[in-house]
């Protein structure tokens, strides 16, 4: 079931999150221009899957970071306009995608 993003109603991401966030994604970034230079130069398999495994956390790492946003400013505002059965359904959607 597609639930309309009540978050677009609100604010997306606080300054202080978005700062956070770009950092963390301008890692993220590096570390996967470093995984195709290993690729490409023919590293072993196990430096490229343990470069994976350090991406993957960062991704999660970063997941927790907007999930935290979402919570605090998004659900919380559109739980105080009275949209309490659409920011529940968003909220689970938002959790069964992550529980895949």
């Amino acid at each position: 079931m597609d639930v309309p993003f009540l978050g677009e109603k609100t604010q997306l991401i606080s300054e202080e999150r978005k700062v956070e966030a770009m950092l963390r994604l301008n890692r993220i970034e590096g570390q996967i221009k470093g995984i195709k230079k290993m690729v490409q130069e023919g590293r072993p398999c196990v430096q490229i899957l343990t470069q994976l495994a350090s991406v993957q956390e960062a991704l999660r790492g970063l997941t927790k970071l907007m999930m935290r946003n979402y919570l605090e400013n998004c659900a919380t505002e559109a739980i105080r306009s009275k949209a309490g059965k659409e920011i529940y359904d968003e909220l689970m959607d938002v959790i069964f995608k992550f529980a895949r």
